[in-house]
């Protein structure tokens, strides 16, 4: 089980290459929200897995793909055409394709990656969050999940959010099966490694 009682898998493997990133274009109030984004850059270099992301050169989204080009790992961004000016798409990385729709968009990002990891973000990134987890449920894809949980003043970022699921489920809205390939905690690195050692299973 995770840190918030929702189902994780443990179990090591060796599937995952490639982690798609969802975060926020903005950089957010706490200076916390892009040091998260600079180690789980440095957490994916160190397990050797490529990077997707969402396109941009900005807020958490440049923060990220930043580090990850200084350390030299494979970067693809995917970016609506809409939205290259808009986010300044990322001029540095090793392959951008631009897009013409968001739903576009994350169908992309969904087939470059084998892993999803979360870190703070706004509506967004929520959108792709639950988009993401929708998939696992009607299974059009098997992938695991992280959300990156940081700690805020009087809780955590995604206390809200983990409460809602906590309350769906129990409410007979989410099935089990639908939280197996999820986990929630509050270390990037953590996180990373246990994507990285997803075997298949859950």
């Amino acid at each position: 089980m995770s840190q918030t009682g929702i189902q994780s898998d443990g179990r090591r493997g060796g599937r995952v290459r490639s982690v798609c990133v969802f975060c926020g274009a903005r950089a957010g109030a706490d200076p916390g929200y892009a040091e998260a984004a600079r180690r789980a850059a440095r957490a994916i270099a160190g397990h050797g897995l490529r990077l997707v992301y969402g396109g941009g050169n900005v807020g958490l989204m440049g923060v990220l793909a930043d580090e990850a080009v200084r350390l030299g790992v494979h970067v693809t961004g995917v970016i609506p055409r809409s939205m290259v000016d808009v986010e300044l798409a990322h001029t540095g990385i090793e392959r951008l394709l631009v897009v013409e729709t968001m739903h576009e968009r994350k169908a992309v990002m969904a087939a470059e990656s084998d892993a999803v990891l979360v870190l703070p973000g706004g509506v967004g990134t929520l959108d792709e969050l639950f988009e993401a987890m929708t998939w696992n449920q009607l299974h059009l894809q098997r992938k695991p999940i992280a959300l990156v949980d940081l700690p805020v003043a009087g809780g955590s970022f995604y206390q809200g959010l983990l409460g809602f699921m906590r309350s769906a489920q129990e409410g007979g809205f989410i099935l089990p099966a639908t939280l197996s390939l999820f986990r929630a905690g509050e270390s990037v690195e953590a996180l990373v490694e246990g994507l990285a050692a997803w075997d298949g299973e859950a």
